[in-house]
This record gives structure tokens, sequence and C-alpha cells, in this order.
């Protein structure tokens, strides 16, 4: 078949997610155009063919949390500079590609064109869940306006798509048809994964200079590996139990693999994977992204790790190393059938719409 596929750049989630299933797509034979934007773009472009830049939403964040006015403003700018590059693109692709089907991870103008033409649209993302599920009044506890607000915004980001698949590993009641939940979708490197159990903390924190929580960690006294918090480095750097190291995908993945535990933000990606990888998980969410906030409250509700608003209070990364030795009893029952299960779902449903064609 020949597939409009739209990926948004918000997040790197979005394009690892994608790449599996477009791997996939383009291994079954389906002919594929990829339209992404952000830094989603890059990184497809190096694995597949087809990939157009559009312009999509951003977030600006800096200390932690989303910079709303930034935000704003950076998609204004950036947003009228786009925006013809954009139609254009879209017309591009009437005129030469035909679509038959489109796929959109959480991605607007490939649902567009969808909508405009009336062709079968599916939904593939972590985000829907936030609408298409029921959460209880203990989940959005302090936060229901931020709730409101997020769901009146995914419910009008891509409303009535043929089929909606939600990769989560938490499981609220759907409220919603044509909504099934599977499991996250996981990268071949995560599946590829040696677990074992050691003795250091992945750290992954994006906020530089943040000494109070390097005296936090060294408190622990168990070894650190921690990305993130001095980006320009080049090789590691050693302060007592403390290393950070520079960014590489293949010495992350096995830090993550071989961790007693991991402290990071919230987005699912990482949680996902650590969740796999039955790695207990301290999420500390970013400020003003509820979606952040949803995802750590489960994976405390699940008993998968612990959620907390900030690590200013020093108790909080020892209250999580205490509780370790839990968490790892409830991640001890989850399993996952790798990707088989969101593909085998999403095969099913390219079959129907071919079927409708013909």
């Amino acid at each position: 078949m020949k597939i409009l596929y739209g990926v948004v750049g918000e997040g790197m989630g979005h394009a690892m997610r994608s790449r599996v299933v477009l791997e996939h797509l383009v291994g079954e034979k389906h002919e594929v155009e990829i339209m992404a934007s952000g830094r989603a773009t890059d990184f497809l472009k190096k694995r597949f063919d087809g990939v157009n830049k559009i312009h999509g939403l951003h977030m600006i964040y800096d200390e932690n949390r989303v910079r709303l006015g930034k935000t704003l403003w950076s998609n204004v700018l950036t947003g009228a500079t786009g925006l013809p590059k954009n139609i254009a693109a879209y017309f591009d692709l009437i005129r030469e590609f035909k679509p038959e089907v489109v796929i959109s991870d959480f991605e607007s103008w490939t649902y567009l064109y969808g909508q405009m033409h009336r062709i079968p649209i599916v939904s593939i993302d972590n985000m829907q869940i936030i609408n298409r599920c029921t959460h209880s009044d203990a989940m959005l506890e302090g936060y229901r306006a931020e709730f409101e607000l997020t769901r009146a915004f995914i419910k009008t980001k891509l409303p009535f798509c043929e089929e909606y698949l939600i990769t989560t590993f938490f499981y609220p009641p759907v409220r919603r048809a044509k909504t099934k939940l599977v499991p996250p979708i996981l990268r071949p490197e995560i599946l590829a994964a040696a677990r074992s159990r050691g003795d250091h903390l992945l750290v992954y924190q994006t906020a530089e200079g943040n000494e109070g929580l390097a005296d936090t960690l060294k408190k622990t006294r168990l070894p650190c590996r921690i990305y993130g918090m001095k980006r320009s480095i080049t090789a590691d750097v050693v302060d007592e139990t403390l290393t950070d190291r520079p960014f590489s995908e293949t010495g992350f993945i096995a830090d993550l693999a071989s961790a007693r535990g991991v402290i990071a933000g919230g987005g699912f990606t990482l949680m996902g994977e650590a969740v796999y990888l039955h790695k207990p998980m301290l999420a500390v969410p970013l400020e003003r992204q509820f979606e952040q906030v949803l995802n750590a409250r489960y994976l405390q509700h699940e008993g998968y790790g612990r959620a907390a608003d900030s690590l200013e209070d020093p108790r909080t990364v020892a209250e999580f190393v205490e509780a370790i030795p839990a968490c790892e009893a409830k991640l001890a029952d989850y399993r996952q059938d790798g990707n088989s299960e969101i593909l085998k779902a999403l095969d099913g449903w390219l079959d129907k719409a071919e079927a409708r064609l013909t």
C-alpha cells in the first residue's frame, strides 16, 4: 500500500517509536512517504528514503520546566515562515504520491491530508491515553486544571481516526471506541540489551550545573553514571562516586541495562524502556508538562518506581534508593512480547483498509 506517515518532532520518543514501525512497513514492501518535524527529521533521514521536513510544534525547556512564553513566541515566529513550506509539501504529496492510508504519530499535517481526502487514518502514540481512557481522582489530584487543558488539546489534535493504537505500560479503563492499548514499542537496541543488576544509578538530567543534585547523589554512596548535566564534555569526568558521561547511545543503553535504578524525567520512552528492563525509576516530570506527571504517577501506582515534583529535598533520592527492592519485586512480573502486538494490530488494520480499496 501507499502509506503517508507523519512523525511529530517534539521529543525524540516519537521518532524512535516510528523508526520501529517504519522498518516493519518497509520490510513488508509498503511504499512509504514520511513527513517529520524537528529533530525527528534528521533521525529518520539517516534510516529511510522519502523523509520530508515540515514545521511542527516545539517546546522551549529551561531548568526542568516548560517556558510557556518562549514556547509560544518561538512557534509563532517559526510558524510564520514554516507554514508556506508545509502547504507546498502538502500539495506536492497530493500531486505526486497519492497515499491510500495515513499513519500519524501525533503529527497534524498528515492527519489533515487524510481528513481532507477522506482516506483512512490510524493514530499510533502514547499521548491519546489522556483523552481516550478514564483516570482516577487520585491520578489527577492537584492537576485537574492541567489535565482538562491537556485533554482538550489532545482531543482536538487527531479526532475521528479509524483506529487509535496507544502505547503504554499502564492500563486504565478505555472510555472510547476504536481504542487499543498495547505495550511500548521498543527499539531493537533495547530488546537486544543484556539485562543485569549492577550497583550504579543511571541519572539522566538536562539541567546543567545542578550542584545540589550532585551533593545529594554523593550521599547515597552509590556509583552514579550521569548523562546530560555536563553536555559539553567529550570524555568521562569523575568526582568521587559520580561519573559524568558524554552521550553515547551504546554507552547509555549499557548503563541502563545494568543499572540498579534510574533517575530521570517523566518522558514516556525512557520510562517504558526502564520498565521493560526491570529497572526501578525515580521520575521527576518537567513542570507544566501534565503528560509526564501522569506517566510518573502511574509508574508509582504500578509499584515500578517513584514520582517526585523535584529533587531539591535530599530525602527524595534516599527514599527512592530504599524503595528499590520493593520496586524490583513488582517489576519481576512485568512481561511484554517485544513489538509484535502493535505490529500485528497495524497489519490487521492495513489489510482491512486494502480490502476496502479493491
